[in-house]
Parts: structure tokens; C-alpha cells; sequence
């Protein structure tokens, strides 16, 4: 199923399902959590039957006991004795809540991680999102999802405080209770008009904060491109602009929020003004006391509240199919439900699992590397490489040009499963690999793009990346790897040596040093299939020749296949 043709229904049925999954997932923490939020409705009404006796007490319209002070005290000792109950249950149920939700919210992120991990790296993300983007949605959506999944308790609490506070009320007089309960119905109904508007309001709003998030992300790893272009003034301009766009849409759904809980909330004056109209004659007629109009005060003070709540929740329950929406577009794909799939790897507490380390070691060496019919077309153009055949075999060096824009970089994105291919298939010693991006990893192949990416880590952690330290140091293995990419002489000119924090994408060191450093990673782990994308691009003319000579001096076997734009 197309996610960006989900329609409506589909949106709204599934909203159930998720939100189902997600409390079978901890039960025991959300059934504490949800009665909890029950007992937070059901409180605010004990008071109100003691607040009755005791102004009828003092009224002098009913006496409970021959001692008419010693009542009141009792009655307010119970009241006090009610309050801490309930002041006790209000700071301890926020912890059951806010517990489940931060389980949910891992288990979501967790799924969408994976899924994201495990698609072609090219196509990760969807083509409108940016890995900026993708982390508002990872962040607010997951928030958004994991709170509406809390208040499913809410409706529960709603309907036993309405219902037990109307047949009390109903009870002493039918006609005021009645009156009174209209005019929240009312709101409420008013509230439910407005759901359309709700939910475009949160799309848009959702919307602008992943374009303001994706595009300081984008800024940021492009700092020097934007000052060596001069652009800082339009750059500024456009931020400016979509931050506008962002303020406006917040502006149009907080607006609304306010909005529709200052009606909801502001139904209690209404309420009570109708019940001081209705309750005057018959408080004359003696048919009405000053303790049944308290807690008619009281009931419908805190129902005003309740209905207040249930449009909060109305409105919750618009956002999250926006939210839901979002989150399913990440997947690209694949099953919706898999955004709430229980997994047991999903740990609050204790001890991670230990990670697989990636060995060096080949149980494979590589003889020959066949691609037949390869082909791949980016969507909705023409462009891309169809047709292709290769074949390799040990210990050759191949070399890729051609002009710019001729599909290089795609057939090495397509050989190694970065990108889908559409036809053909890849060869490893005449066995045909099914799963190229899983395949096409080390050991077995190791990759440098045009663009390296480092991590802000030391440049240690940078090369080795997850490879035990043992497995490098014993043979000189690192330092082999650093002599082989021509690093050696550059490391010692670094603040800490290898130890030395590389800041955000490799941002301390030069152009040509990152490219050198993504070439040590890629020797370091010993494959029997290096692939370099334009490698010496950013390097002088003596580090490039010290490179590609190094290169060729390889062990004999190393299956080297490299796009150039130069001389080899």
C-alpha cells in the first residue's frame, strides 16, 4: 500500500490498531497508569457529598447527630482527609503515565529505525524528507502518538464521573440537572464541528517544524558551501521565510487549541449562571437546599472540566492520525502495523545486549564478480544506467569514467544495493546474491562515496567503527591502514592524534583528510572488494600520487573497482 494514498478511513481504523498494540505491548503498566487517570476523574466528587452536609448542617436543615459541631469537624476532617488522598494519587499517577508512554515512544522509534536501517541507504528516507526532518518526526510524532495512547484511559473516567455526577444530581432534582448538563453538551458539540479544521491545522503545523528542522540540518553540514558561494544573505532569507511559514502555522493551531479549550473550560460559569436561574425558586420553596446547590456547584464545576477534557481529547484524537500518517510515510512501504510491532529487544532498564562485531576475516575470497543487465532509473525521469555488464576478476583494478551526470556514481550505488536495482543481477563467484545491500557490506565489499561521512567522534572511533580494538592493533593493522590511505603523516599533526574529535561531519579536517580518513575505514577491515566514488578529488597532486601508487602496491588478490575523473 501506497503510504501518501492512505485515505481517511484507512487513517482512522488503524489509529485503533496502533494504539491496541502499543498497550498490549506493557498492559501491567498501562492498566496502572489508566487507573491512575480514572481516579483523577472520580476524586473532585467525594468532596462535593461532605461539602453538602456540611452546608445543611449549618443551614440548620438537618441534623445527623445530637452534637451539630462535632459533625461539622468530622465532615471537615474527612474532607481534609480526602484532599491528601487525592493530592497523593495526582503526583503518583503522572509517574505510571509518563512511563508507558516513554516505552512506547522507544518501541515506535525502534521500529521506524530499523526499517529506516535496513532499506537501501540511497533511499532511506522518503524523497519530500531530509534526516533532519525525519528526527521531528521521530521526536514530536512519536510524542504525539504515545500521549494519545495514555488519554485512551481518559474516556473511561469521563463517563463514570458524567455518569455517577448526573444521576446524584438527577436524583435531587431532574429539571435543574438537565439545564445545567445542556450547555456542555452544547460546547461539546460545537467542538466535534471543528474536526477537519483540527486536523489540517496540526498537519500544517507538524508539517512547517519538519521544514524548519530538515533545512537547519541541511545548513549546517553546508557551511562552507554556503560562504564560499556568498549566498549567507539568501540563505538567511529563505530560513527567515520558512521559519514565517512555520510561525503562522503554529500560530492558526494553538489558536484553535486555545480556542476550543477556553469554550470547553468556560462552560462552568455558563452552567452555574443557568443553575442559579433555575435553583432561586425552588431554594424559596424550600424544595432545594443550600447543601444541594453546593454540590450542584461542585458537580458542575468539575463536569464544566470533564467536557473540557473530552474536547481536549476530540482534539488529541485529529492529531494523531496526522501523527500517524507522518510516522507511516518513514516506512516507504511496508506494512503500517510494522510501526508498532512488539519487539523484545526494546530494553528500559539493565544491561544492553552486546553488539555483533564485524569480523575482518573473509570466509569468501572473492575470484570473480559478474553483473549482468544491471539497470535503475531514478523516479519520474529517465536518467540512471541500464544495460550493464561486468565482469572481474581477482586481483584487477578497474577503472569508471565519463562525464559528468553519465550514471558513475549510480552504477556503484546499484552494484552495491545502495540504490534498488530494477533489472539484472550480481554475481559473487558464480553465486547470485539476492540481497545486495545486506551482501555488499564488509567484509565482503568496502565503499567510499564522494562525499565521506565521519561522525563526531575521535578519529579512532571514526576508523575502527565498531571493530575491536584488538583485531587492529595486533599486526600494526591501523597504522597499516593509515599508511595505505597516506594519513600516517597527518595524524601526528592533529591535536590528539587519533584521539582527536573530528567535530560534525568531519568538520576539523580538511576536505582531503576526511576522504583519506573514509579510505583508512575502508583498509582497515581488509575486503576482498574495494569500491572508491572519485576518492582523490580533494587531494593535491603529491598526496594523489602517493595514493594511487600505494594503491596499486595492494596485496595480491584486492579487487579494486574506482570511479575517476583523472589519470590513474
Amino acid at each position: 500500500m501506497n503510504t501518501r494514498e492512505l485515505s481517511e478511513p484507512y487513517i482512522t481504523q488503524s489509529s485503533w490498531r496502533h494504539v491496541a498494540r502499543l498497550i498490549a505491548f506493557r498492559p501491567g503498566m498501562y492498566i496502572l497508569s489508566a487507573v491512575g487517570i480514572m481516579s483523577f476523574y472520580l476524586w473532585p466528587l467525594v468532596p462535593g457529598i461532605f461539602i453538602r452536609q456540611i452546608f445543611d448542617q449549618l443551614s440548620n436543615r438537618t441534623l445527623l447527630t445530637t452534637d451539630a459541631r462535632a459533625t461539622i469537624w468530622a465532615l471537615t476532617g474527612v474532607l481534609i482527609g480526602v484532599a491528601i488522598v487525592r493530592s497523593f494519587s495526582a503526583l503518583a499517577y503522572p509517574f505510571g503515565e509518563r512511563a508507558i508512554m516513554l516505552v512506547t515512544e522507544t518501541l515506535m522509534r525502534h521500529n521506524l529505525l530499523r526499517s529506516i536501517l535496513g532499506r537501501p541507504g540511497a533511499n532511506a528516507l522518503p524523497d519530500d524528507s531530509s534526516p533532519g526532518e525525519a528526527v521531528s518526526r521521530l521526536r514530536d510524532d512519536m510524542e504525539h502518538i504515545s500521549i494519545f495512547m495514555t488519554w485512551t484511559a481518559d474516556p473511561v473516567g469521563q463517563v463514570l464521573s458524567f455518569g455517577i455526577a448526573f444521576v446524584t444530581l438527577a436524583r435531587i432534582d431532574l429539571r435543574i440537572t438537565l439545564f445545567g448538563f445542556l450547555p456542555l453538551v452544547v460546547i461539546l458539540a460545537g467542538v466535534n464541528t471543528l474536526n477537519n479544521r483540527i486536523r489540517r491545522y496540526r498537519k500544517a503545523n507538524q508539517e512547517s517544524i519538519g521544514q524548519v528542522t530538515g533545512l537547519l540540518g541541511e545548513l549546517f553540514g553546508a557551511v562552507q558551501a554556503v560562504k564560499v558561494a556568498g549566498a549567507e544573505t539568501h540563505v538567511v532569507a529563505h530560513l527567515e521565510r520558512v521559519n514565517e511559514i512555520r510561525r503562522a502555522a503554529t500560530l492558526r493551531d494553538q489558536l484553535l487549541t486555545n480556542l476550543i479549550n477556553t469554550f470547553s473550560f468556560g462552560a462552568t460559569n455558563i452552567a452555574t449562571g443557568v443553575l442559579l436561574i433555575l435553583s432561586a425558586q425552588s431554594l424559596q420553596q424550600g424544595q432545594f437546599t443550600v447543601g444541594d446547590f453546593a454540590l450542584f456547584a461542585s458537580y458542575l464545576g468539575w463536569m464544566a472540566f470533564v467536557m473540557g477534557m473530552v474536547g481536549g481529547y476530540v482534539t488529541k484524537y485529529q492529531q494523531v492520525g496526522v501523527s500517524l500518517r507522518r510516522a507511516v510515510e518513514l516506512l516507504q512501504g511496508s506494512k503500517p502495523m510494522l510501526l508498532t510491532q512488539h519487539d523484545p529487544d526494546v530494553r528500559m532498564r539493565g544491561a544492553l545486549p552486546p553488539s555483533s562485531t564485524p569480523s575482518r576475516h573473509n570466509p569468501e575470497p572473492l575470484r570473480t564478480l559478474a553483473v549482468t543487465g544491471l539497470r535503475y532509473r531514478y523516479l519520474g525521469s529517465d536518467r540512471g544506467i541500464e544495460g550493464v555488464n561486468l565482469r572481474i576478476t581477482r586481483g584487477q583494478f578497474v577503472v569508471i569514467t565519463g562525464r559528468i551526470g553519465s550514471g558513475k556514481s549510480t552504477l556503484l550505488r546499484t552494484l552495491l544495493g545502495l540504490l534498488p536495482p530494477e533489472a539484472g543481477e550480481v554475481r559473487w563467484n558464480d553465486r547470485r546474491i539476492d540481497d545486495l545491500a545486506a551482501f555488499m557490506t564488509p567484509p565482503h565489499v568496502a565503499y567510499t562515496p564522494q562525499v565521506p561521512r565521519l561522525f563526531s567522534e575521535t578519529l579512532r572511533d571514526n576508523l575502527l567503527m565498531g571493530l575491536n580494538d584488538n583485531d587492529t592493533t595486533d599486526g600494526d593493522a591501523l597504522q597499516a591502514a593509515l599508511h595505505q590511505a597516506v594519513l600516517d603523516r597527518d595524524v601526528p599533526n592533529l591535536e590528539r592524534g587519533l584521539e582527536t574529535v573530528v567535530g560534525p561531519r568531519g568538520a576539523r579536517l580538511s576536505g582531503g583528510q576526511m576522504q583519506r580518513a573514509a579510505a583508512a575505514r575502508m583498509f582497515v577491515r581488509e575486503p576482498e572488494l574495494l569500491v572508491f566514488d572519485d576518492l582523490s578529488s580533494a587531494l593535491d597532486v603529491e598526496t594523489e600520487r602517493l595514493l594511487w601508487e600505494r594503491l596499486a602496491g595492494l596485496p595480491d588478490g584486492t579487487m579494486v573497482i574506482a570511479v575517476s575523473h583523472r589519470r590513474v
